[in-house]
């Protein structure tokens, strides 16, 4: 890496306001998880900053939507350059203030890119509905407008591609809110992208609660895409409302995994333990709690405690590392939380492995065992690295106690019988169920939540075309 983290961290970006750098009065102080400590002071917008920026957005809106989408995804391939020139620089950032292995955040970045280059190259579709004597009927995709575009703190980076490549790509103007715990690298990115595109086209401001609360509302924003917990879901449905903005919300899980009883386990065993455990357990979409036959279960822990125990945790910048910190204070204490809980309920914390003595956000590696479904480390979504394993007799029962909960985003069946494993995986509620993986989330295909993890689906042409209104031309002869 030819670049130091001293050197990332001595100038704070900017917000990013039609085509401008821009400074506040206010700054938020960004925590480095891996040292507990303040590394970076970034400037904190308001209602003013907002309202400037939805006014550039909506001046900027015409003249790129009438570039026609050829134009507009080829200046997309030039954000991917551009992205992939300062890459280096982007996942420094991304470790300063996430706390991931930096490997990792440089590949959170390149899968973002994947992504974005996907969607340079795929056409939107215009449906020939009906065409005869008596009547043509086109059916187009027209962009929404002003999309607001808030992120989540477990993948700054990739999550702020997912949306701004899709808004772009569908001729809509973009103001992305990054977490309020991890802003630095998206706002960067923000001052990066005005090398190539129009000004008010793409904006970053960051923000509290009160920033995401004004966007939600805002008459002049169209459409909100957010990523983050079901109960801030629910504040910005509700907020959304009296405008009757489109949405799209990706939510959490708390996604089940069902091993069968002919699994492999030794060849297994390795894929299972990183479905659950990786980016330091924060994946909306791992898998949260582990189902296993009775007879299997001892093997099964032996197992996963076996590669548990080949995991480095430290501070993401150092050598060798594997998992990082948690990203921040009160996330750590709730994980803490969880595991005290589901001890003092019974449970049998069969395994914890090492954290670096000192300061930090560090939570060990924890695997949980004899724990009962009702306990709250089983029952919502621990967001941490720490994985509750239960065991079943009878699948029927398995399958009702993996759909017992409010949340559905992902779900996943583990088998050397795919057969098998389909049918279990058809039983099973989620948005999207593997088989023999988890998770595993690639451009191509659509990703989202039912019951209360979501709202639409992000990746795709599906995901693509939520960036859209529909709109249909209908002509008699």
């Amino acid at each position: 890496m030819s670049i130091t983290p001293a050197e990332v961290a001595d100038k704070a970006p900017g917000l990013t306001i039609d085509g401008e750098v821009v400074t506040t009065s206010t700054v938020n102080s960004v925590i480095n998880p891996a040292t507990g400590e303040v590394f970076i002071s970034v400037p904190d917008a308001g209602v003013e900053h907002l309202e400037t920026a939805v006014a550039a957005a909506r001046r900027a809106a015409p003249s790129w939507r009438e570039l026609g989408i050829a134009a507009r995804q080829e200046i997309v391939l030039r954000v991917v350059e551009v992205i992939r020139a300062n890459i280096d620089e982007l996942a420094m950032l991304v470790t300063l203030e996430q706390g991931k292995p930096l490997a990792k955040a440089a590949g959170e970045i390149d899968s973002g890119l994947r992504g974005l280059t996907r969607y340079a190259s795929t056409d939107i579709p215009v449906e020939i509905y009906r065409d005869n004597n008596d009547e043509f009927i086109e059916i187009r995709r027209e962009p929404v407008g002003v999309v607001g575009a808030i992120t989540a703190w477990n993948y700054p980076l990739l999550l702020a591609l997912w949306k701004i490549g899709p808004a772009l790509v569908t001729g809509n103007t973009i103001i992305l809110k990054p977490s309020p715990l991890t802003p630095v690298a998206t706002l960067r990115l923000g001052e990066l992208l005005q090398q190539v595109l129009p000004a008010g086209v793409l904006q970053v401001l960051s923000g509290g609660d009160d920033l995401g609360r004004a966007m939600t509302a805002h008459p002049g924003i169209n459409k909100i895409t957010f990523t983050g917990s079901e109960r801030a879901g629910k504040s910005i449905m509700s907020g959304a409302g009296p405008t009757l903005k489109r949405l799209t919300l990706e939510l959490g899980g708390n996604d089940a995994g069902i091993v069968l009883d002919d699994v492999d386990v030794a060849a297994m065993a390795n894929d299972l333990y990183w479905a659950a455990l990786s980016n330091c357990g924060a994946v909306c979409a791992g898998l949260k709690r582990l189902y296993v036959p009775a007879h299997l279960a001892s093997e099964i822990e032996e197992a996963l405690a076996e590669v548990a125990k080949t995991v480095k945790v430290g501070n993401g910048l150092d050598e060798g590392v594997d998992m990082g910190p948690i990203q921040n204070l009160a996330q750590l204490q709730k994980v803490r939380g969880y595991v005290d809980d589901a001890a003092a309920c019974g449970a049998d914390v069969y395994f914890r492995g090492e954290i670096p003595d000192g300061p930090g956000y560090f939570h060990p590696v924890t695997l949980v065992r004899g724990v009962d479904d009702t306990v709250p480390l089983v029952k919502e979504e621990q967001f941490g690295p720490v994985l509750p394993i239960l065991t079943y007799t009878d699948i029927d029962d398995v399958v009702a106690r993996a759909n017992d909960s409010d949340l559905g985003l992902g779900s996943s069946v583990w088998s050397t019988d795919e057969g098998r494993a389909v049918g279990v995986a058809n039983r099973l509620e989620s948005g999207t169920t593997w088989v023999n993986q988890h998770p595993v989330l690639t451009s191509d295909v659509p990703f989202g939540g039912i019951k209360q993890s979501g709202l639409g689906v992000e990746q795709s042409i599906h995901g693509i075309l939520e960036y859209t209104n529909f709109r249909v031309l209908r002509v008699k002869r």
